[in-house]
């Protein structure tokens, strides 16, 4: 039984790893990005949209490229063929949970829709500017990363 389980784990090499969660990043932020851009009003769109872009900036540098740093350096630390869910630590998919579950309340809440928006703009601008930290170790090879 243990054999067939095996053989059903979508395992994969380091790098594949890496440039799943590269893709991860980019995606979810670039999606929370377009959302909250187009929804923004369009009397206060480039205010907002630059504002937001400063927040989340400050939130990328400050906050997420340190969690993205983390994670690139657990993967690198897997042997190949460690099954691709593992690309992120329990504690952080309980994490992506959370996040999935405020957004949504958030989304059905009172609370003003610009508000909502711009902090989906800020929020998915901080992704997608962070993600770039897992496409650099994506690009790297691996014996140039463990390295520095």
């Amino acid at each position: 039984m243990t054999g067939f389980l095996a053989r059903l784990k979508p395992g994969a090499v380091r790098r594949k790893h890496l440039l799943l969660a590269a893709l991860l990043w980019t995606i979810v932020g670039g999606l929370l990005l377009l959302r909250g851009l187009v929804a923004l009003p369009s009397d206060n769109k480039i205010i907002l949209f630059s504002a937001a872009l400063i927040v989340g900036t400050l939130k990328s540098t400050f906050l997420l490229d340190r969690t993205v740093a983390k994670a690139v350096l657990r993967i690198q630390s897997f042997n190949d063929n460690t099954c691709l869910g593992a690309v992120y630590s329990l504690r952080t998919w309980g994490l992506v949970l959370s996040m999935m579950t405020l957004g949504v309340i958030l989304r059905r809440s009172a609370l003003a829709p610009v508000a909502i928006d711009f902090v989906s703009t800020a929020i998915g601008w901080a992704l997608f500017w962070s993600s770039r930290k897992a496409w650099q170790a994506w690009r790297r090879p691996m014996w140039e990363s463990q390295d520095k």
